[in-house]
């Protein structure tokens, strides 16, 4: 299956979306697993039938959250690189990734969804190729937005690598912290990093 495929969402009715919003909610703030289907079709206003018929299981339904989240998180990353200027230097693209985390700390404020869903589900259930993929799309389009102009000596695969356990790990202290204090010190040491890979060119 391809990393694609693995983030595209199921097709969605309304009822499912109501199911889905709710559920994306409560999953994000308390866990997958603290959240039983009982308490989503309650508070979505719907049965668990509908649940059931709309995803077929709670494991597939924690799936398509993950996928849903991506799909917002990575349209949101879209515009923002969308909206630098023309012949941005690849250090602000690559900037910009950190602030699309930084931006968006509202919907951060208990860390990364995706190492939360990753450290509570087994690796057999579906929500954890789910995980696996989004994170290795952004480690993928940071080596796209550092291989556009970095030094020709550069390993870029190796610099995407350590921007990305950069971000990573301020991003998990995010909902540690509370704060996005080490999310802008991340965010000044790859400004540095980058910086000194072009002064190398």
């Amino acid at each position: 299956m391809t990393t694609a495929s693995l983030l595209t969402p199921p097709p969605l009715t309304d009822g499912a979306r109501r199911i889905l919003d709710t559920a994306a909610r409560l999953f994000y703030s308390h866990g997958i697993h603290a959240v039983g289907v009982d308490t989503i079709a309650e508070e979505s206003g719907l049965t668990k039938r509908t649940l059931y018929d709309r995803f077929g299981s709670k494991d597939a339904l924690a799936a398509a959250y993950l996928q849903v989240r991506h799909g917002e998180w990575w349209e949101r990353l879209e515009a923002r690189l969308a909206d630098l200027p023309t012949g941005a230097s690849a250090q602000e693209r690559v900037l910009a990734v950190f602030d699309s985390y930084t931006l968006d700390s509202a919907s951060t404020e208990r860390g990364c969804a995706f190492v939360n869903a990753a450290a509570e589900l087994p690796a057999e259930h579906p929500g954890r190729a789910v995980v696996r993929a989004h994170k290795q799309a952004v480690v993928d389009l940071l080596g796209e937005l550092l291989s556009e102009d970095a030094a020709p000596t550069t390993d870029h695969a190796a610099l995407a690598e350590h921007v990305f356990l950069l971000l990573e790990g301020a991003v998990v202290h995010r909902g540690i912290d509370d704060d996005d204090h080490r999310l802008v010190a991340a965010r000044a040491m790859v400004e540095d990093l980058l910086g000194e890979d072009r002064a190398s060119d």
